[in-house]
């Protein structure tokens, strides 16, 4: 077994990061790990580039990753590969929390972090056994479905190579050149356990973090590499605000300070010295997850934090000239239309740069998606809709019309004219590209996503559920192997297995 190629579907959806997209690390450190034991590694991210379907039926082995909403795609991908006579195995969040359901299109699946177990994995592929020693893996033996122990969370991060984006399709040479934006890992876990997260379930509500020492080596790198922007791919950079001082001071005290960006929460205003580090270290713009401006929202999130902190955190960061993409999450027991007009208010007043107005998704994994399965609340389980822009469980206090429609209301009210014409008179015009993006952007989804609009519509009116056609999220690849076939390109057809 010499070709292992990894797959991360694309979105099913365009969204605000997309004009910037970046490869999730998950499948880059599996395959620089694989790479760095002597196999040939591939990986194809069709947010950077298109997936070669005849390349991909050459590996010994193929790997797909998945989050809910690329599940429903990674799953035709599954289907086609494994067609071939090819072991198929799958990752990240989505299949973690639902392996049964991903075992019914796949060989294997790799609940958790794999790092430490992914060479095991492939070396029992390579042998036909050893699978029963593997943390975390779940397979089938005589069509019974076994799962492994849980594996460990790494304890050791500084035991993760330095990715090698070289490894993903379209980057091959000069990899941190070509990517707008890199991310770098100091951190995982997360202790917060918001209602509505599955970062936990994944990551743990433990801390863990890199060395600042090999944090340092990695921008290093990517400035020796000639790359530009840093996104630090925590769920809290500043988690730990005295080791993130540290790290901080090292940056500048070496000189490496790209641009950067990161995720932050609202207490990191409450450290002046933290806030200053930040700006000489070239911060650029901070991600918060501020969730909601109603009080009753917010405990039910479990985000502990007050209206008054996040307005304290806008004006503190504003301050200090640090930009804000505040994120909020409406559709909560406790939310109405009016909830929603408040929040559009206050994201003006306080002048926030950019926004995220998404809708509250029950995630597997997580205490909210239990609870509305609990409640028998879901509108629809077609994975494809499960990105936060769409409805997909009944709403409360409002009609699911009702929390769809707002909501994009709300981010046309966000990035309106008006907005954009008020950040050009003062000639803030990085922020006038970023409104007028913001603006395109949501014109583009509404008119995409009228049929779902509509749909939401129609449940209203009619009071009652009706049947959703699921999104055709993969018909460009079941195309593709279609054509593949009738032109003969595939030449083991006749041995492929049946599925």
């Amino acid at each position: 077994m010499k070709k292992i190629i990894f797959i991360e579907p694309k979105p099913p959806d365009f969204h605000i990061f997309s004009r910037m997209p970046l490869p999730r690390l998950g499948t880059v450190l599996l395959g620089t790990t694989l790479k760095e034991k002597g196999y040939a590694v591939k990986s194809y991210v069709e947010a950077i580039g298109e997936l070669d379907l005849k390349d991909v039926l050459t590996a010994d082995a193929v790997g797909i990753s998945t989050i809910t909403s690329t599940s429903t795609r990674a799953y035709e991908i599954a289907r086609i590969v494994r067609k071939a006579g090819i072991p198929v195995f799958m990752g990240g969040p989505h299949v973690t929390y639902m392996p049964d359901e991903a075992l019914k299109v796949c060989d294997y699946v790799l609940r958790g972090e794999a790092d430490e177990t992914i060479v095991d994995f492939i070396k029992a592929l390579e042998t036909g056994s050893g699978f029963d020693a593997i943390p975390g893996l779940s397979y089938k033996i005589d069509g019974r479905v076994v799962h492994n122990r849980t594996a460990s969370y790494c304890k050791d991060l500084d035991k993760l190579p330095c990715p090698d984006f070289s490894t993903v399709k379209g980057l091959e040479k000069k990899a941190l050149r070509h990517l707008d934006i890199t991310p770098i890992m100091t951190s995982r876990g997360c202790p917060y356990d918001c209602s509505f997260c599955s970062v936990t379930g994944m990551f743990g509500q433990k801390y863990r973090f890199r060395s600042k020492e090999k944090v340092i080596e990695e921008l290093q790198h990517h400035k020796d590499n000639g790359g530009n922007w840093v996104f630090f791919y925590d769920d809290n950079f500043t988690a730990i605000k005295s080791r993130t001082k540290e790290l901080l001071k090292l940056m500048i005290e070496k000189g490496l300070t790209p641009p950067w960006t990161a995720q932050v929460r609202v207490d990191v205003a409450k450290d002046p010295e933290l806030l200053d580090l930040m700006k000489r270290s070239n911060c650029h713009t901070v991600y918060i997850g501020f969730e909601s401006v109603n009080p009753e929202t917010l405990k039910a999130y479990n985000k502990k934090q007050s209206v008054e902190d996040i307005e304290r955190c806008i004006e503190t960061l504003h301050n200090y000239g640090i930009r804000i993409h505040g994120m909020f999450v409406f559709g909560s027991d406790d939310d109405t239309v009016e909830t929603i007009h408040q929040t559009v208010a206050f994201a003006k007043k306080n002048d926030l740069e950019s926004v995220q107005f998404m809708i509250l998704t029950p995630l597997p994994g997580t205490g909210f998606f239990r609870e509305m399965e609990k409640q028998s609340r879901f509108i629809s389980k077609e994975w494809s809709l499960y990105d936060a822009h769409h409805v997909v469980f009944e709403p409360k206090k409002m009609t699911y019309y009702e929390l769809q429609a707002e909501t994009v209301k709300a981010t046309a009210r966000f990035y309106s004219i008006g907005q954009i014409i008020k950040r050009a008179l003062k000639l803030h015009m990085f922020n006038v590209s970023i409104k007028l993006y913001g603006r395109n952007l949501t014109k583009k989804w509404a008119k995409k996503n009228q049929y779902f609009i509509e749909y939401t519509k129609a449940i209203t009116e009619k009071g009652k559920q009706i049947e959703l056609a699921a999104k055709n999220t993969a018909e460009d690849i079941k195309e593709k192997f279609r054509q593949l076939e009738l032109s003969g390109a595939l030449p083991n057809l006749t041995h492929y297995k049946n599925t």
